[in-house]
């Protein structure tokens, strides 16, 4: 499947041919639903979960034994323009850290049992800086995205939760989101890595320069190339090669879920199999939501990005799966049904 993704006209055709939900593993989910011993509905959103991680597994019962999480870190040229509170020397340090095991995502993926997986993309060479020219060119925007379609084939799974790290990604998820959806760039940004008033201003008006600059761009895919990151575009890949391979997906916070609406700005259903773990506190997270009619999992005031509301929201699918496949029915546990 690697090998299909080498242009950008290969992108396209692999979000024009994405495999769509298997009725029959839907069907087979909600009709066990209602004989397992519990009032009906009363798991709530547990339930919803199973239904969907079987619709796009494609089998029945659905399992969620083998998570992963897969974190992309990118550079961004714009973060020279002074819009975030770190320097961009702390992305490769984060790498670091995660290597060693000390970052919020190491703990939350022992916890829960998720198998983490962290690809740097070329931290020595950020991108372009997106007020004056595009983040990526044609070649490098395949090759980010193909870097993360092989990495969310690179081992089994059943589910995969994705993430990012980047200094200067939330202008970047700014930009992208106001070049997809428009209203203004103050909408789209906020504190990011924790600045203030008037440094939230001038992030503001970087990500308006940014926009303008790139008024011309000829789709949401090429929007993403010229305003997004190398970690947006492994996210897309990521995104989209899951689709193929029938492997459901928890998107994380604001820039994870950024990375991959175009996808959906070029076709309403891309994104069905993926779920949203968590609302983050970046005012521009809840105003894509909205837009994409994703409601989030969790919503517990979390701005950490690194995949940590995802492999959090993880938890509630495999426990999900979990109720669904061994909960006895009415009749195995000789329990009168309403």
């Amino acid at each position: 499947m690697a090998a299909a993704v080498t242009s950008m006209d290969d992108i396209g055709e692999v979000l024009a041919t994405m495999q769509g939900p298997d009725v029959a593993a839907a069907a087979a989910a909600r009709a066990r639903e209602p004989q397992l011993t519990k009032p009906p509905g009363s798991l709530g959103r547990l339930e919803e979960l199973a239904v969907w991680l079987a619709t796009w597994q494609g089998r029945h019962p659905p399992s969620a034994e083998r998570v992963r999480a897969v974190v992309f870190a990118g550079n961004h040229g714009v973060a020279s323009r002074g819009v975030s509170a770190f320097p961009a020397s702390v992305t490769a340090q984060m790498v670091a850290n995660f290597a060693a095991g000390g970052a919020a995502i190491n703990h939350l993926c022992r916890t829960f049992g998720v198998d983490l997986v962290v690809h740097p993309l070329d931290l020595a060479r950020p991108t372009g800086d997106i007020v004056t020219g595009p983040a990526m060119d044609e070649p490098g925007f395949v090759a980010a995205f193909a870097a993360g379609w092989d990495a969310a084939l690179e081992r089994p799974a059943d589910l995969v939760c994705l993430g990012e790290m980047g200094i200067g990604n939330t202008t970047a998820a700014a930009a992208l989101c106001h070049g997809l959806f428009a209203g203004s760039a103050a909408d789209w940004c906020g504190p990011g890595t924790g600045l203030d008033g008037p440094a939230v201003a001038h992030k503001a008006a970087v990500v308006a320069d940014a926009v303008a600059r790139h008024a011309d761009a000829a789709g949401p895919l090429d929007l993403l190339r010229r305003l997004g990151g190398r970690e947006f575009a492994a996210i897309a890949g990521a995104v989209l090669a899951a689709r193929h391979a029938r492997i459901p997906v928890i998107l994380d916070g604001f820039v994870c879920t950024a990375a991959a609406a175009p996808l959906a700005a070029a076709r309403p259903d891309a994104l069905d199999h993926c779920v949203v773990g968590h609302a983050s506190t970046e005012p521009g997270h809840r105003r894509l939501l909205a837009r994409l009619g994703k409601r989030p999992l969790l919503d517990l005031d979390m701005r950490l990005g690194e995949a940590s509301g995802a492999v959090l929201a993880a938890g509630l699918v495999k426990a999900a799966a979990a109720c669904h496949a061994g909960m006895a029915t009415f009749a195995e546990a000789g329990v009168t049904s309403g």
